[in-house]
């Protein structure tokens, strides 16, 4: 940066801007689901009424994510879990993990019954962990109410957005997927998500909720609804296992949209694979190569904005800089 552009950002009025074209020629950090078509990186609500089985299916999430063995049709990454299951002792975690899953554990989920709350050293925990463990992909925070800061403004709209957006900034700088086990409200509402506790500010910072509700007081049927910015709307309907008590998928109201094949990902793949895992060249050649009728400028871009679906379907990461020869593409298959 030269010393005028420095000045410039030193005037209160500046204000930064990034142009489509600078957008279209950067490569973003692929962030793949925790579990395909369910939970992604970022900050998200789950909330339902008391006594509900909350706790047992975030339970079920943390050990299925944990270990990375599929939730229901659901494909899973596997990762490191913190679960802070604050309103819970270490005899009742032993006690519902052995009745859900049996003997069957893993060291990659870790338990704790107590933390600080926000602004009051929460951050610097999580940091910490996190170092510890650098392959933590979920953290898991039940409840939400436990680790707010007292006071009297905490239900304000602008308090309950602050509070998200600190927990959001959080989560994305470290490329995580931070879960908020929260409560209902008793009244009802036309709209299901309008009865999360507290303030619309909540779910507005949010990058996404999910809400279990039972339709009948008794039983063990539950649906659950999701709603997210990178993921299309779901309900799904859940059956509680009356031995176990983990959560079954009955069905889907809506079946998952899926991308549909891009030609170009799939050329690449046969070009760049287990038997040839490196190829690097101008975008030039790759379209050589490619036998496509598209420019190399054109090429670039649409890699660029693909490189995450590169990375995440076909296990080949995608790099692209500048040199003093121009421009040099770099394909490499990293998964076995």
């Amino acid at each position: 940066m030269d010393y005028r552009e420095y000045q410039k950002m030193l005037d209160p009025a500046y204000l930064k801007t990034v142009s489509m074209n600078e957008i279209y020629e950067t490569v973003f950090e692929s962030r793949p689901p925790l579990i395909d078509g369910l939970l992604y990186s970022g900050t998200y609500l789950f909330v339902g009424a008391p006594k509900l089985g909350k706790s047992f299916f975030m339970a079920q999430l943390a050990y299925h994510i944990s270990t990375g063995i599929p939730l229901w049709n659901y494909p899973v990454r596997k990762g490191t879990v913190l679960y802070l299951a604050l309103e819970d002792d270490y005899r009742r975690l032993q006690e519902r993990m052995y009745r859900m899953f049996g003997t069957e554990s893993t060291d990659n989920l870790f338990f704790a019954t107590s933390a600080n709350q926000l602004g009051k050293g929460l951050d610097e925990q999580l940091q910490r962990f996190i170092r510890e463990h650098p392959d933590t992909r979920l953290i898991i925070i039940d409840t939400l109410q436990k680790v707010r800061e007292a006071g009297g403004d905490n239900y304000s709209y602008a308090n309950d957005y602050e509070i998200i957006t600190r927990l959001k900034h959080f989560a994305d700088s470290c490329g995580i997927c931070l879960l908020l086990v929260h409560h209902t409200r008793k009244q009802r509402s036309e709209d299901n998500f309008d009865m999360i506790s507290g303030t619309n500010g909540l779910l507005g910072a949010a990058d996404g909720a999910f809400l279990l509700y039972k339709e009948k007081r008794v039983g063990n049927s539950a649906v659950l609804e999701i709603s997210g910015r990178d993921q299309q709307d779901q309900k799904l309907y859940l059956i509680r296992n009356p031995e176990t008590l983990c959560w079954d998928l009955e069905r889907t109201e809506t079946k998952l949209w899926k991308e549909p094949p891009e030609p170009i990902l799939e050329a690449i793949a046969e070009i760049v694979n287990v038997n040839n895992s490196l190829w690097e060249g101008s975008p030039t050649q790759l379209a050589e190569i490619l036998k496509s009728d598209i420019s190399p400028n054109a090429l670039t871009r649409k890699l660029n904005v693909n490189a995450g679906r590169l990375y995440n379907e076909y296990g080949i990461s995608y790099t692209n800089k500048h040199t003093h020869g121009g421009r040099l593409i770099r394909l490499a298959h990293t998964k076995p």
